[in-house]
């Protein structure tokens, strides 16, 4: 695998920063951002709520697709830079046929054990009553909303792949890339265009070349350097129409024709999965002084990267 890194000219951009997005509350509706501050477990807030069952397991859109039309609108300063939230502070849930929660961003003081989403089993915080009752009756069964507990709870990603860093309630890794070039390709195969919605990434990059992220092993934004460490393989959200909660065939039909392990690894024996769009880590840039935010229009420069494209992790 060593031989094959091959690093960029100096100086080469292979595209811009176009969008940026967080989810809140996993597999609710996102939000779009023209800045959005870094952690090492991802963009700010990104996947910080999870909604979960009522034992303790987390839900998505793969089992309530409704949950895509649950909208989430975070105070007016939160993207900024070492904002911090006071007693005042709310993170505001809106759904149809639903009134408004306001859910505090002041720490909640109880605790929910036995929560779990994918592999992680442990504690959050829990956000109360008011919250519980709301997603109960919009899901239509027992909800809780938690909240990930970053001081006493770590979620380790797969050590395989990024040993040493860590995530909230996203799927696997803190940072999804796709870039524009990939979507616009996809879509001149649909009969009917998806948005970039249906993919859910952290990160849209503009100017590159079609799947030209799936070998992306180190980037650079801004003072930020991210390591791409696995293909991001798809589910069936990306069925999913994000503004009725529908889904359908498309577009996972078409992306498994040309974009499946059997096609894209055919020296490997196939899994059955679908790949679309890059996984990241961000690998440091968290010295005093550093500003810690991208936006859009960053230049996006590539270290490393992989070739054949055969040889990109999944």
């Amino acid at each position: 695998m060593e031989n094959a890194l091959s690093p960029s000219p100096a100086g080469e951009i292979a595209g811009r920063v176009a969008s940026l997005y967080v989810y809140p509350i996993k597999s609710c509706r996102g939000i779009s951002l023209s800045q959005a501050s870094l952690t090492p477990t991802g963009f700010r807030w990104d996947r910080n709520w999870l909604i979960v069952n009522s034992k303790g397991r987390g839900l998505t859109q793969r089992v309530e697709p409704k949950l895509s039309l649950i909208e989430v609108e975070m105070p007016k300063h939160a993207f900024a830079q070492d904002w911090e939230p006071d007693n005042n502070s709310n993170m505001v849930v809106r759904a149809p046929g639903m009134d408004v929660l306001m859910v505090s961003l002041a720490k909640p003081e109880k605790i929910a054990d036995g929560v779990s989403v994918w592999e992680w089993f442990g504690s959050a915080l829990d956000e109360g009553e008011e919250a519980s009752n709301w997603f109960t009756t919009f899901v239509g069964k027992p909800c809780r909303l938690v909240r990930f507990d970053s001081d006493s709870e770590t979620r380790p990603v797969d050590p395989n792949y990024a040993p040493g860093h860590f995530a909230m309630f996203s799927d696997m890794y803190p940072f999804l890339l796709i870039s524009q070039g990939s979507l616009d390709a996809l879509n001149e195969l649909l009969k009917k265009p998806v948005p970039i919605s249906r993919f859910r990434p952290n990160i849209l990059v503009d100017g590159c070349e079609p799947f030209a992220e799936d070998l992306w092993t180190e980037i650079l934004i801004d003072n930020f350097t991210f390591h791409g460490v696995k293909l991001c393989s798809r589910c069936k959200v990306p069925t999913i129409n994000q503004d009725t909660g529908i889904g359908g065939e498309e577009p996972i039909e078409t992306l498994r024709s040309f974009r499946s392990d059997k096609v894209l690894q055919p020296q490997k024996k196939p899994q059955g999965k679908i790949y679309f769009g890059q996984n990241m880590v961000l690998k440091d840039g968290f010295g005093d002084g550093i500003t810690k935010t991208i936006e859009i229009g960053d230049s996006v420069f590539v270290l490393g990267k992989l070739s054949p494209p055969t040889e990109a992790a999944t």
